[in-house]
């Protein structure tokens, strides 16, 4: 029976229900408070450069194939992929630097000449990492999670335990590995889960074999070509996507979403999918009676960080640095309580920096270069343009000592995008970044859910609910509640 569906927001999580929801027949309307799809995957071009303006590092390649494939496309048919090799380098104190090569050989040799024997132990970390990335991709992770009892079944709770669910990746990493730097090495990726190692089930050490075995790749012209190929996919299936439409309420009638309202306009729906914020779309968009959680549990959960954004453009090119560069030349632990513990902006941040005219030089004018800087910060703090400078100019002052390069002498374009943004583009609960953190209590079931438990034919998609933060995460979202709600549609039918 065709539907109508109204699909709030057009982040990769809305863009992927919409298309598949028109796939299975539905009339789809998709709205996007921004004057661009994509969500957090923006572009900002101004003189001459493009800047991506959210994620930047894309992994897990499959996940995308998989995507356009179940449409008839390949990813060649929207954007070009580079293999980046080195993927990534890492500075340290003492002035020691990591590239990280595309080559698994020739990553077994740097970590062996660091620390004796931890070679076969890499090889074996990451076979077991293999493990981990196809049993949680195939068993675990497209699951509704909508209770434990969909995880009580013997082959799955023994898997649970071969997954290393309920230990911490820090115990995994540093049980086989010594070295500080090879330890920070291993560890950082779940920096972009929004966690601590210490805090994160040793599950996803599966990231280290997304990262160090399926390298780090990059869309030539930008991530924004991924945001643009997910909407060509939406609008070849017949979806509306409907920019600058702000939706200021969902309407429910007898426990049941009659449609949305934007301002005095209305869209009749079905069926609703909030890609929105999860927080903000029960706070804001519905009445309280139809709300499942308070404000007290929002309170209570462990959110993934925010952070201070720059984008800058320059007149010269930096030599001294990659298209990816994690600056670890302060104490990564230090930065962790000051993010989890004890909220504050940073005493001594560890900070990125993109470079992605380093592999495409169409992002920046000939000759020039654009840097894409990020500081990871704990949510809800005091957001000031004072504040945003004073670190700017903490991480150009790092950047000088290893490039030799004050780029404040070089600037042609800057522009900061902090807690208070993410806030006001994308109504993001305490300007946070990526979502819920993926602790082990924030984990499959613990997350709030994908079906409202209030309202019939409400249902939630995006890093706030399953599977977590992350692109390839946010795609399979879409694809959970697609599948949902085609088999409850199956079974009203019945």
């Amino acid at each position: 029976m065709r539907k109508k569906i109204v699909v709030i927001g057009s982040g990769f999580a809305g863009l992927t229900s919409a298309s598949y929801l028109a796939k299975q027949g539905h009339q789809v309307t998709l709205l996007e408070k921004n004057d661009q799809v994509g969500g957090r995957c923006r572009k900002w071009e101004t003189e001459g450069f493009t800047f991506d303006m959210g994620p930047s590092w894309y992994w897990m390649p499959e996940v995308f194939e998989n995507f356009f494939k179940d449409f008839g496309y390949k990813v060649s048919d929207f954007y070009e992929l580079l293999r980046l090799d080195p993927a990534y380098r890492i500075y340290f104190t003492n002035n020691e630097q990591i590239d990280i090569p595309a080559s698994l050989d020739e990553l077994v040799n740097e970590f062996e000449k660091r620390e004796k024997g931890s070679g076969a132990k890499l090889r074996a970390f990451l076979k077991d990492a293999e493990y981990k990335y196809h049993t949680a991709m195939s068993d675990y992770v497209k699951r509704l999670s909508d209770s434990i009892f969909e995880f009580v079944e013997p082959r799955l709770i023994i898997k649970s335990f071969q997954l290393s669910l309920f230990s911490s990746l820090r115990k995994a990493v540093r049980k086989e590995f010594k070295n500080p730097l090879l330890v920070s090495l291993l560890e950082f990726p779940v920096l972009f889960l929004g966690s601590t190692p210490d805090n994160t089930p040793a599950m996803y050490s599966m990231m280290n074999y997304a990262d160090l075995v399926k390298g780090t790749w990059f869309p030539k012209k930008g991530m924004v070509q991924i945001s643009d190929a997910f909407a060509s996919v939406a609008k070849s299936q017949g979806v509306t996507i409907l920019l600058n439409k702000a939706v200021t309420h969902i309407r429910v009638e007898n426990s049941k979403t009659v449609g949305v309202e934007v301002g005095d306009e209305f869209y009749e729906a079905d069926i609703v999918v909030a890609g929105s914020d999860y927080h903000f779309t029960e706070q804001t968009l519905l009445d309280k009676k139809h709300r499942v959680y308070d404000e007290k549990y929002w309170e209570s959960r462990t959110m993934s960080p925010s952070s201070l954004l720059y984008y800058v453009g320059i007149n010269t090119k930096l030599k001294e640095v990659l298209h990816h560069n994690l600056f670890f030349d302060e104490d990564f632990e230090q930065h962790a309580v000051e993010i989890y513990k004890e909220p504050k902006w940073p005493s001594k941040p560890l900070f990125y920096l993109c470079v992605s005219s380093k592999s495409d030089p169409t992002c920046a004018p000939e000759g020039y270069e654009n840097l894409f800087f990020l500081i990871p910060l704990a949510p809800g703090l005091e957001d000031s343009e004072a504040l945003r400078e004073t670190y700017f100019q903490t991480m150009t002052k790092r950047l000088k000592e290893k490039s030799g390069i004050d780029i404040n002498e070089h600037i042609v374009v800057k522009r900061s995008f902090a807690m208070n943004d993410f806030e006001k583009d994308y109504n993001s609960y305490k300007g946070n970044a990526y979502g819920l953190a993926n602790t082990l209590l924030q984990t499959a079931f613990l997350k709030p859910k994908i079906k409202s438990k209030k309202v019939k034919n409400l249902f939630y998609t995006g890093q706030l609910t399953v599977p977590g933060p992350g692109v390839p995460p946010a795609i399979i979202s879409g694809q959970i509640v697609a599948g949902e709600i085609e088999k409850m549609l199956k079974l009203s039918q019945l």
